[in-house]
């Protein structure tokens, strides 16, 4: 998946049907709201509830310092 792929823009996360940030060179998608990263396997997105994980709040820091501004929930600095 590219960050210009037309999907990013309708892809929802599973569970609060928010946005979804591609993460790349990692090739998942994330949700910085719920803490949850969804993997991309073989260019399909694993949206299932039960496909995602939670992330620790040293990886959800880490990952936020790498989202454009835009993206990070409107609570984080």
């Amino acid at each position: 998946m590219k960050p210009d792929d037309p999907l990013l823009k309708i892809l929802v996360c599973p569970i609060d049907k928010g946005p979804l940030s591609l993460l790349l060179p990692d090739d998942v998608l994330y949700n910085p709201r719920l803490r949850r990263r969804y993997p991309i396997v073989d260019t399909i997105p694993q949206l299932l509830p039960s496909s995602g994980e939670q992330v620790t709040e040293t990886e959800h820091e880490a990952i936020l310092r790498r989202l454009p501004p835009d993206e990070r929930p409107s609570d984080e600095p």
